[in-house]
């Protein structure tokens, strides 16, 4: 189990980790240190409970946003496989068509081939 030493608004935390993920915790400590230190400037120093709260509020409301792009981007990715499939499918029914359109041109071509060579 990893251990890890973070700031956020100048107090050190130590915070437990997996294996390997400590990097990733500083990453994630840093983004929340950012957020912290943004609203001590604009609301000042209201303490550590008021701004880590406010922070966490601040990043729930990106996470929503992300949340519902994510959702209209998964609709599209559906609603553009969807269409696709049903173009492969009319694809596929256009190439049967066209194989079946050549298939009697050469019949049609062999036949005239056959009175040609008859006459």
């Amino acid at each position: 189990m990893g251990q890890v030493n973070v700031s956020i608004n100048d107090r050190s935390y130590s915070v437990a980790c997996g294996d390997g993920e400590e990097d990733h915790l500083r990453e994630l400590a840093r983004y929340l240190d950012n957020h912290v230190s943004e609203l001590a400037k604009t609301v000042g120093q209201v303490g550590d409970a008021r701004l880590l709260l406010l922070a966490g509020l601040m990043i729930s409301d990106e996470y929503s946003d992300v949340l519902e792009k994510v959702e209209v981007l998964t609709a599209e990715v559906a609603a553009l496989k969807k269409a696709n499939d049903a173009q492969s499918v009319l694809d596929e029914q256009v190439e049967d068509k066209v194989a079946a359109l050549l298939g009697q041109a050469t019949v049609r071509i062999g036949k005239i081939a056959e009175r040609l060579e008859a006459s």
